[in-house]
């Protein structure tokens, strides 16, 4: 099986459309803390035409795991598949010191060695900037970028966590410097979140950046679970994050578990299938500790929402006000 590969904005790079978020690999009480259910995630993902892996340098139980459980569970399937890291978030000392400066050229050459290493790769498919360094020019950050692109340690960069001007700062700075530019961007974006809306999909569409938005499902917001306002025992909402059920409005909830009912899917296929309505998303980016779970994000892929239902969703989860001009 093979999921329908979209282009990644305007670049060369072909990603699957639902792609795996592997923040959860190595991670603390989960059940793809361990190798062996790692490997059991990967695995599925693979089996359910994933090529598209997301990963950090600091997801994990400690920095660095789960990129080493990621390359662990590719094995020699590392050619068939794109891989995706981040660095510029700290890291711990994981990559060695960082003396706060994340995105300057000493620490990122220090950065995408180490994750090589981790990955236990040679390349990496493409490499994201995590958050904004503001104490570093963006002119170096791309230089140095553009120099590990050149090695062929790094086929393509983007970036993640960037407002819109900071996303049309880094456009023209690297055109301006003739060197690489960002071709994608990551940004928190789901049906009950839609602020990326207010500028980060302006600014992709703009410049020819492809989308890849993470949290998709809203912390489980969007999976019915949560849909009478409670959250059922074991459940992530129950252990963790339980301020966003105070927050979550449970009439749209039910609303949203009747507009899927009505077409005879599931919350995460319609939660997924909006997502990949709406431009530029290019993959989106779907965490899970369990097989199952892979299973059913990718299924979500199948499913492309009609005019109608995208006019229903949009009054079920109205699009935020747009900001007014002083």
């Amino acid at each position: 099986m093979r999921l329908p590969l979209r282009r990644l904005g305007q670049s060369g790079l072909a990603v699957s459309a639902v792609g795996l978020g592997c923040n959860n690999l190595g991670r603390s009480g989960t059940a793809s803390e361990s190798q062996e259910g790692a490997d059991r995630v990967v695995a599925a993902a693979i089996d359910a035409g994933i090529t598209f892996f997301d990963v950090a340098d600091t997801y994990g139980a400690r920095p660095g795991l789960a990129e080493e459980r990621l390359g662990a569970a590719l094995g020699s399937q590392r050619d068939q598949v794109i891989v995706a890291t981040k660095f510029g978030m700290d890291a711990s000392g994981a990559n060695g010191p960082d003396d706060g400066v994340r995105g300057g050229r000493r620490y990122i050459v220090a950065s995408v060695e180490a994750s090589l290493r981790r990955l236990g790769t040679d390349w990496i498919d493409l490499y994201q900037f995590h958050t904004p360094d503001v104490g570093t020019p963006i002119d170096e950050t791309l230089s140095a970028l553009d120099d590990l692109v050149r090695a062929g340690k790094v086929r393509y960069v983007g970036h993640s966590n960037r407002a819109g001007w900071q996303i049309a700062e880094a456009e023209f700075v690297a055109r301006e410097l003739g060197c690489e530019r960002f071709i994608s961007s990551q940004s928190q974006y789901n049906l009950i979140d839609r602020r990326a809306e207010l500028e980060v999909v302006p600014a992709c569409n703009a410049y020819g950046l492809g989308l890849l938005p993470y949290f998709p499902l809203a912390n489980g917001l969007l999976t019915g679970k949560y849909a009478d306002g409670t959250a059922p025992a074991g459940s992530r909402l129950s252990r963790t994050r339980q301020h966003l059920l105070e927050t979550a409005m449970s009439p749209q909830l039910k609303r949203y578990r009747e507009f899927a009912a009505g077409r005879g899917v599931s919350e995460v296929t319609v939660a997924i299938g909006w997502l990949l309505a709406q431009s530029p998303v290019a993959s989106v980016i779907a965490g899970a500790t369990r097989p199952e779970q892979v299973v059913s994000n990718a299924a979500a892929a199948t499913w492309v929402p009609t005019l109608a239902d995208l006019a229903e969703l949009d009054e079920i989860f109205p699009s935020p006000e747009p900001i007014a001009p002083f």
